[in-house]
C-alpha cells in the first residue's frame, strides 16, 4: 500500500540509496539528496532543495548520512524542514536521539535501523531487495512520537521488512555485540592473517573470507559506526577480551580448546534455532496506553512487527 505522505532520504549510499528504491518499489512517491553526485531524476540538486520540497509537501524525512554528519543535516531540517516527520538508518540510536534533542527538541521522531547490509558501498551498490525479510528496528521509547513510530514502520514494512520494537539504549547495546564488535574482531582477523605473509593469503579460503568480509567495508564508515557506540562496543570487547584470554590460558597449560569451542557452537545453535522457529501471531492495540510497552517486550522476546492493520499491530513471537 502506498504510504499517505511522500518519502524524503537525506543520503543516498548503500542504505539510503536502497530506501529510495525499496520504497518506490512499494509505490511511495520519493525523492532525496546526497553529497555524492547520483545521477537520477528523483535526486534533488542538494539537500536544503530536497527538505524544502520535503516541508511543502510534508514528506517523511529519512536520514541516511553516517553518524558524524548527523548534526550538520539536522541542522538543515531543522531550517528548511523541522515540522516533517522525522527518522533515520543510523546505525547507533543513542547519540542520533540525543543529536534530534539538541537541534530540534519538538522534533516528531522515531529512530530506525535496518540490519542489512553489504560490503559494498555508495548509490551503485544499492538494491531494491536489501531489506527483504531483514529486522529493521524501530525505537519505541514512552516519549517517542506515535505519529512518527507509525511513519517508520510503515516504511520499514513496505521495504520489505520486519520491525523489531525496542530502546535506543537496548538497541546500541545488541548492535555493539552482533556488528561492531564483528568488525573489529574482522579487522583483528584480517591483519593477522595477513602477517602470515604470503603463503598464509594463498592458502586462506572460507573461514577467512567469511570472516573478514565485512573489511571490504570503506573504512571510515566502519570508524563512524564502531567509535560511534564507543560504550557498549567497550562492554562487548571487554567479554570477548575475556573469553579469548580464557581460550589462550586453557591452550597453553592443558592444550585444550573445549569449553571454548562448544560455547561457540552452542551460541551459533541457538541463533540458527532462533531464525528458524515456529512463530505465533499476536496482536497488539496501539490505541493502548501500554501498547510501547508491550511492543518493546515482543521486541526483547526475540520477536517482530510483521504488518499493521489499523489500529492493530500484528507481531510474531518465537513460539
Amino acid at each position: 500500500m502506498a504510504s499517505v505522505r511522500p518519502l524524503c532520504v537525506i543520503g543516498l549510499g548503500l542504505i539510503g540509496g536502497s530506501v529510495l528504491r525499496a520504497a518506490a518499489r512499494a509505490g511511495w512517491d520519493v525523492f532525496g539528496a546526497s553529497d555524492a553526485t547520483v545521477a537520477d531524476p528523483r535526486v534533488e540538486p542538494s539537500v536544503a532543495a530536497a527538505l524544502e520540497r520535503a516541508a511543502r509537501e510534508d514528506a517523511l524525512v529519512v536520514l541516511a548520512v553516517p553518524l558524524p554528519a548527523v548534526d550538520e543535516v539536522l541542522r538543515l531540517v531543522a531550517t528548511h524542514a523541522p515540522d516533517c516527520l522525522l527518522t533515520d538508518v543510523v546505525s547507533v540510536k543513542e547519540p542520533v536521539a540525543d543529536a534530534v534533542s539538541r537541534r530540534l527538541p519538538n522534533a516528531r521522531y522515531a529512530g530506525g535501523h535496518p540490519m542489512a547490509g553489504r560490503s559494498a558501498s555508495g548509490w551503485d551498490a544499492g538494491s531494491a531487495d536489501l531489506f527483504d525479510g531483514a529486522a529493521w528496528v524501530v525505537t519505541t521509547e514512552e516519549e517517542t512520537s506515535p505519529k512518527a513510530w507509525r511513519a517508520a514502520v510503515e516504511l520499514a514494512l513496505a521495504c520489505g521488512a520486519q520491525v523489531v520494537p525496542t530502546t535506543a539504549r537496548e538497541h546500541d547495546a545488541a548492535v555493539a555485540r552482533i556488528s561492531h564488535l564483528p568488525h573489529l574482531l574482522a579487522a583483528v582477523l584480517a591483519a593477522t592473517g595477513a602477517d602470515g605473509g604470503s603463503l598464509a593469503l594463498s592458502l586462506a579460503a572460507g573461514s577467512f573470507t567469511d570472516g573478514t568480509r565485512v573489511m571490504g567495508t570503506r573504512p571510515e564508515l566502519v570508524l563512524a559506526m564502531c567509535e560511534g557506540n564507543r560504550g557498549p562496543l567497550l562492554d562487548a570487547v571487554d567479554d570477548a577480551l575475556g573469553r579469548l584470554g580464557a581460550a589462550r590460558g586453557s591452550l597453553a597449560s592443558t592444550g585444550g580448546l573445549a569449553a571454548t569451542v562448544r560455547a561457540g557452537h552452542e551460541a551459533r545453535q541457538a541463533w540458527a534455532d532462533l531464525r528458524d522457529a515456529d512463530h505465533e501471531e499476536i496482536p497488539i492495540d496501539l490505541t493502548d496506553p501500554e501498547a510501547f510497552e508491550t511492543l518493546r517486550d515482543l521486541g526483547t522476546a526475540g520477536g517482530r512487527v510483521l504488518r499493521l492493520e489499523d489500529d492493530t499491530a500484528i507481531g510474531a513471537l518465537p513460539a
